[in-house]
């Protein structure tokens, strides 16, 4: 997500920068534009994911989706994301919005963004040295926390920000090339149709910053502490492809290519659809998936995907300018939300069918004609058992000492007892 980042802080702060510039910009248009734009295939995912939930899913994990839900209406998931992280956190692979963390960090980071830039605009206060602070500020936030908490630091707004900032000081040098303010030191960067800078060809930029992103996807893996200092890879080739401008080969051949810029316009329903998709079917296989599911489940995510941009978003994004279609956008949304949080305090409707028959599988700590031991008895005070259970009546004839793993045991081993007396 870290290129996904640094494209979009380049992207909106564009739009930011040169609506201001030419006396367009208005916050309530800003944020209107972006429910136009989220909302509509987001709604549809949860309530998709919400069903599927309903049939498939046992109490635990539907109130747990139910959670998510609610996380994911709210642009939240990253902080329910770090909540959750911990030793008996449930896996990645059965979360079927974990994905919406990085969506979490993103709305986050606009929610305060265009409200920075315009009034660093009205008062005169230079624009790049705000984003430039940001980053910086954010970037040593990063390198601290990835060392004490690199979960938190992984899903935190403030320790993403600095990846969507170095794309926002990248549309800030374009800008004031385009607006002429400051010329001798913009000129330093030839932007737009140009394409190449006065010193380093497009190309060369374009080609170190390609290789950059090819590098870090062939190295960075889950044993590498990340974001840290390991996001520089990432981010900085994402900076530099950008940079290097339209007329630069990589980005007039390929990146303009049109099967590019197709997968371009169905990126953010393919986003919201490709990960509910394989989750589902992990949980429904109890396993890790063959390359060929996965393979039909891409098939499967991109078919949505172009369905939810040409019969929904394409609908919408001609029709943004109506306030009813905003306000009833948000409030599907809202709605969606309450219905996870719904599920979430009722436990996950345990009445359903499904969730009834997995009634059999609850752990209890509780285990029949058996009792709490007096551990006083056993060890020493200032190390107290997590976890001892003795027969009611009559004297212990097995010992099983250990951790999680000898307390799931005990309950076969204590019916196998019972029942041999």
């Amino acid at each position: 997500m870290d290129i996904f980042f640094v494209i979009s802080g380049f992207l909106i702060t564009r739009i930011v920068l040169e609506g201001m510039h030419h006396g367009e910009f208005t916050l309530v248009g800003f944020y209107s534009r972006r429910v136009n734009r989220i909302f509509p295939a987001l709604a549809i995912v949860l309530a998709a994911t919400y069903l599927t939930g309903w049939v498939v899913l046992f109490a635990d994990e539907y109130k747990n989706l139910g959670k998510h839900i609610a996380a994911g209406a709210a642009f939240l998931s990253n902080i329910a994301l770090i909540k959750e992280s911990g030793y008996f956190d449930a896996s990645a692979d059965t979360k079927p919005l974990l994905h919406l963390w990085s969506l979490g960090v993103e709305e986050q980071f606009y929610f305060i963004w265009p409200a920075l830039l315009w009034l660093a605009w009205k008062r005169r206060i230079p624009v790049g040295i705000v984003i430039a602070s940001l980053a910086i500020v954010s970037i040593y936030l990063n390198l601290r926390g990835v060392k004490n908490d690199s979960t938190a630091t992984f899903y935190s707004p403030q320790t993403r920000f600095w990846e969507l900032a170095c794309g926002g000081l990248l549309a800030w040098v374009g800008v004031r090339k385009q607006i002429g303010l400051n010329t001798r030191q913009a000129s330093l960067v030839k932007w737009g149709r140009e394409g190449v800078s006065s010193y380093l060809s497009g190309n060369l930029i374009a080609s170190a910053g390609s290789l950059l992103i090819a590098y870090g996807l062939l190295t960075v893996n889950h044993n590498v502490p990340f974001p840290g200092k390991w996001a520089f890879i990432p981010v900085a080739g994402a900076v530099l492809v950008i940079a290097a401008g339209p007329n630069a080969w990589i980005n007039r051949i390929i990146l303009s290519n049109r099967l590019v810029i197709w997968f371009g316009l169905i990126s953010f329903p393919l986003y919201l659809w490709h990960w509910p998709l394989l989750t589902f079917l992990r949980i429904g296989q109890g396993g890790e998936l063959s390359a060929l599911v996965r393979a039909l489940v891409v098939t499967l995510s991109i078919f949505l995907a172009w369905l939810t941009y040409r019969f929904v978003e394409t609908g919408i994004r001609r029709n943004q300018h109506r306030t009813w279609q905003t306000v009833a956008l948000f409030v599907t949304v809202v709605t969606m939300g309450g219905l996870g949080a719904h599920a979430y305090i009722n436990a996950g409707f345990p009445d359903r069918a499904i969730a009834k028959k997995s009634k059999d599988f609850d752990y209890s700590e509780e285990v029949p004609n058996y009792i709490p031991c007096d551990q006083s008895m056993l060890i020493d005070s200032a190390k107290k058992l997590n976890y001892c259970l003795k027969p009611k009546s009559g004297q212990a004839n097995a010992v099983i000492i250990g951790d999680s793993h000898a307390e799931d045991k005990i309950h076969g081993l204590a019916s196998v007892d019972v029942k041999r007396k």
